[in-house]
């Protein structure tokens, strides 16, 4: 049985048996970020987003960012900082909020890895289960203390290293961070999938790097563009089962 997620491409027909070592981003992947914490700026200022608001921002900014990022490798600058200046850029522009100091704010705060407590339930019971299988590791685009985070939150056991961009001193897409990445865990590209969440960054970063790559696309920003995608840790699950 193949697994399909709705509106999307059929995440096993582009994994092979090949697979043996699977790297996970963090951000909107595995854990996902504080609003409460992060918005309360808002909230003071008597602005407050709902989900749905922001789940449909988070869409159309990966769409938009896709399309600056495609085809560029970013040697500097921070792509992560671009990502979030967009997307608070465009909310404060949708809530009839014009404060530059409040978006460098909450810019600010939404990359402070410290704010990425979130969690979805049975997270660390669905990575262990997949750690039975094969090795689990993770490269991060983050602040050189997601290994900290990861602790707190309580998934950090699961993992065999934890690549920080933070740390190392590049950022996907560029390729060396997924080399130092593979080299860490002693890994072939070609037997090494990746799983996050922006297409022109993780997807494009790992294929380009010559890993097999899925979007962990929660949002449903990708369900119509045919990329390789699932929407849940389970739906990864079900995907990895039906490989040989």
């Amino acid at each position: 049985m193949e697994h399909k997620s709705a509106g999307g491409c059929t995440a096993k027909a582009l994994m092979n048996s090949k697979v043996k070592v699977i790297f996970f981003d963090v951000g909107n992947t595995l854990l996902f970020p504080n609003r409460e914490r992060i918005h309360a700026p808002l909230v003071k200022r008597g602005f407050a987003p709902n989900g749905e608001h922001l789940r449909d921002l988070e869409c159309r900014t990966k769409n938009q960012f896709d399309g600056m990022m495609t085809g560029v490798i970013t040697k500097t600058g921070s792509t992560d900082h671009g990502f979030w200046w967009m997307f608070y850029t465009q909310l404060l522009s949708e809530i009839g909020l014009k404060d530059d100091a409040i978006r460098d704010q909450l810019v600010a705060s939404i990359r402070d890895s410290g704010n990425w407590d979130t969690i979805r339930p049975g997270t660390a019971a669905q990575l262990q289960q997949i750690g039975e299988r094969y090795q689990i590791a993770v490269i991060s685009n983050a602040d050189g203390k997601i290994e900290d985070v990861l602790r707190r939150c309580g998934i950090a056991h699961c993992f065999r290293t934890i690549t920080d961009s933070g740390l190392v001193g590049y950022e996907k897409p560029h390729p060396e961070i997924f080399r130092q990445a593979l080299k860490s865990m002693s890994a072939a590209p070609e037997e090494s999938l990746y799983v996050g969440d922006v297409y022109s960054v993780d997807y494009l970063g790992a294929t380009g790097a010559g890993l097999q790559a899925v979007l962990m696309d929660v949002p449903g920003a990708y369900r119509d563009q045919g990329a390789p995608r699932v929407e849940s840790l389970q739906e990864l699950q079900t995907a990895l089962l039906d490989l040989p």
